[in-house]
């Protein structure tokens, strides 16, 4: 706590976002304090292991379409994180590594790795957050940071354990989760949050051509029970080797905290809508559509109602969404023979105006018999308007991969199909 300004010092500014409490909130942590807090460092550790059965049962245990999941009927170690927050002197830092199916499915999703040399997928794979920066006692505080930072478009946190459900919508999955550059935070008050980003590109480790992306976020909390989120992203040309065709995209979410009786056996109630737009120009694509230039564009939406029960230990997550993404510029690509985002496919093209549409829902149940760990069960329902998850036969060539990556294969097809269903069990730890 700090202590009173002496005589004739400015007062004491409030703390951003610490007039209430805000542990209800989609992607964030429900922990109010650190066990290992000291006055330089606040360290932070994150395990993060799951088992999911598909019911398409892909006979190579292999998921597609998914930035969470990766590996079906097996346990796995999804996420392992160690690192923490490093402050003095109005200088800081965080570093939190990355171990597990995280440092191969996030690097492989980055085609600007292909520019250049140096190995960047290789050099960060084991890093979810690394960045230095500096502190302003100005306003309610300013910040200015540079390195890899979290973008938070899409509303999920990249750390499932933060989350009211594991597998987000496509909204949160297809979107960026990390920028690599510049990050500029300011605080006008206690209650508003702004930021500036100079980024290298969208969710990318190097710049795909020669042009930056620019972004700004908004944060606004004016109430303990009300969270305003606004995120906006423009002039990035983030298509590798096609530097006339730029990006712009929108993302907005609202939280609200409707309900709350804390000695009721129902005692919270929440929801949260988050409705993204955004488009490509250029380069082979448009806005408005043409005959040499068909529209690309990215349209959803996401719903998620949250009920807390018996003092917060347990809860109950209903919600999906749904997302039109002509181009398919921003859908995952499935790892059909090995494909990255690099390589791509024959198998499931991204030329612009290929269609794509797909929709999903969800039911989470936490138990939640602590602050500090989370077990998780949830059931997803998923479907697209053309084969995307894989089926029976999986996605993997008999004997392994063969060739390139995400060549084709003579007398080979992947089995793709429109719909999945699947359940995962995770246990979620965080300190």
């Amino acid at each position: 706590m700090s202590s009173p300004p002496g005589p004739g010092a400015a007062p004491l500014q409030a703390e951003p976002f610490a007039f209430a409490d805000f542990t209800w909130l989609n992607g964030t942590s429900r922990q109010t304090d650190s066990l290992l807090d000291t006055k330089y460092f606040t360290g932070e550790f994150r395990a993060d292991l799951n088992f999911v059965y598909d019911f398409n049962h892909p006979q190579d245990h292999t998921l597609t379409g998914s930035s969470e999941l990766g590996r079906t009927n097996e346990v796995h170690v999804q996420q392992l994180a160690v690192g923490g927050d490093f402050h003095w002197n109005h200088v800081r830092g965080r570093l939190l590594t990355q171990f597990g199916l995280y440092a191969t499915m996030t690097p492989r999703n980055d085609a600007s790795t292909a520019k250049g040399q140096w190995n960047t997928g290789d050099a960060y794979r084991y890093v979810s957050e690394a960045y230095g920066g500096y502190h302003w006692d100005a306003l309610h505080g300013v910040n200015l940071d540079a390195g890899i930072f979290m973008s938070y478009i899409g509303l999920f946190s990249y750390y499932n354990f933060d989350n009211w459900a594991y597998q987000p919508s496509y909204v949160s999955s297809n979107t960026p989760w990390f920028f690599n550059g510049l990050r500029l935070q300011v605080f006008p008050s206690d209650r508003l949050k702004l930021e500036l980003w100079l980024t290298n590109g969208w969710q990318s480790y190097n710049m795909f051509n020669n042009t930056p992306g620019v972004g700004a976020s908004l944060t606004w909390r004016p109430t303990a029970d009300l969270a305003i989120i606004s995120n906006n992203y423009i002039l990035g040309a983030d298509t590798l080797g096609n530097r006339k065709r730029t990006r712009r995209h929108t993302d907005n979410s609202i939280q609200w905290k409707y309900y709350d009786r804390p000695s009721a056996p129902l005692d919270k109630m929440a929801l949260s809508f988050t409705f993204d737009f955004g488009d490509e120009q250029g380069g082979g694509a448009s806005r408005s559509g043409a005959p040499d230039a068909p529209k690309q564009y990215f349209a959803g939406w996401m719903l998620y109602q949250r009920f807390w029960f018996a003092h917060d230990r347990h809860a109950i997550t209903l919600g999906g969404g749904a997302i039109s993404n002509p181009g398919r510029y921003l859908v995952l690509m499935p790892p059909i023979n090995g494909a990255t985002a690099t390589s791509g496919t024959p198998y499931f093209t991204q030329n612009p105006g290929d269609p794509y549409h797909a929709w999903d829902g969800s039911v989470t149940y936490d138990y939640l018999p602590n602050p500090f760990i989370t077990f998780r069960g949830e059931f997803n329902r998923r479907g697209a308007s053309v084969p995307y998850f894989a089926g029976s036969g999986g996605v993997t060539p008999p004997g392994g991969n063969q060739g390139a990556p995400g060549s084709t294969v003579p007398g080979w097809a992947p089995d793709l199909r429109k719909t999945e269903s699947r359940l995962t069990l995770a246990m979620l730890v965080k300190f």
